[in-house]
């Protein structure tokens, strides 16, 4: 059997899942309707906010469901009047079992990481915070714990030394776009052989849970590379901050939000960790635990993100705050 025959219903909500959802209207597959997030309020006026993926689905002109509860029974109707074959998930919420045992061939997600390590909602995050040389896509079969599902299919994906979540994020996001259609592809002609996420030590598996606001406050006692990956992982959203104190002052003042960042090795004893350096110019580093990160982009809360040549050109005093309390 060809996926193309298959009754696809497809779940997700960020911008992550539509390239695959594009993909597979364009490569004739038959996606028989799309379930994501009700729309809520955001921003000014807290006008209504539809999700990237009901977006989508309405330009491609599939019909959608907006579920509060997925339990709900005028869903789960609705949801079995589809008579789908075969469920796709991606980026989307924990489903019940009478949602993803419902489709006759089952249901997969696509995860941005190489199971099993790195399950959680934020894996491409952690994976370049952690300092890692590498990550991926999976797509494993849903069952009734997160993100440990028979695996059905890998593609790894180097991670360079430059590379930040923006990037590795718009990277995964396409790779994962072929696998899930080979997936389809595999799971319509019989041709896979889940491997069960058992055996596993769980102590040597790292977890990539949500990212709130305060994990993103950079510790500037830390090695550098362990900054420098930090910044990397959460750039340009949500980014990685710090708070900045007036010298002699243990009162926060400012803070500000870090872009991009080198290290440079140096052994400074005596200078301690967060205090700031500047020729007033073209530069700004602030100490580490072994040298010095050399700002590359930042934001002051308030200004606009500009580089750190581009800030001192209008602001000369970056000396006279530190970046860690005294």
């Amino acid at each position: 059997m060809s996926g193309k025959e298959l009754r696809i219903v497809f779940m997700g909500t960020p911008e992550f899942a539509v390239p695959s959802l594009r993909a597979l209207v364009a490569g004739g597959y038959h996606v028989v309707g799309v379930v994501t997030t009700p729309d809520k309020p955001a921003g000014r006026g807290q006008r209504l906010h539809e999700s990237d993926v009901k977006i989508a689905a309405r330009e491609l002109g599939l019909p959608v469901l907006q579920p509060v509860k997925l339990r709900d029974p005028e869903f789960i109707e609705a949801l079995q009047a589809w008579k789908p074959d075969l469920g796709i998930v991606i980026a989307f919420r924990m489903l019940p079992e009478v949602v993803w045992d419902m489709p006759r061939l089952g249901t997969f997600n696509l995860h941005a990481s190489l199971l099993p390590q790195y399950r959680g909602a934020a894996p491409i995050n952690w994976a370049i915070i952690n300092g890692e040389r590498e990550t991926g896509v999976t797509t494993f079969l849903l069952n009734h714990e997160i993100d440990k599902g028979a695996i059905i299919g890998q593609i790894r994906v180097p991670i360079g030394e430059e590379d930040t979540i923006g990037t590795m994020y718009d990277r995964l996001m396409q790779i994962g776009t072929g696998l899930v259609l080979e997936t389809v592809e595999r799971i319509a002609a019989g041709d896979i052989q889940p491997i069960k996420q058992e055996g596993i030590d769980e102590s040597t598996l790292h977890p990539a849970p949500k990212i709130f606001k305060e994990d993103c406050r950079i510790d500037w006692t830390q090695p550098g590379k362990r900054i420098v990956d930090f910044i990397r992982g959460l750039s340009p959203y949500p980014a990685a901050w710090t708070a900045m104190y007036r010298e002699g002052s243990g009162e926060e003042a400012l803070t500000a939000k870090i872009f991009a960042a080198k290290f440079e090795a140096a052994d400074h004893a005596g200078i301690a960790c967060g205090t700031v350096e500047s020729d007033g110019r073209s530069f700004i580093r602030v100490a580490c635990a072994d040298g010095w990160i050399r700002l590359g982009e930042l934001q002051i809360a308030g200004k606009k993100r500009l580089t750190a040549h581009d800030l001192l050109l209008g602001w000369r005093d970056v000396q006279q705050y530190r970046f860690e309390k005294q």
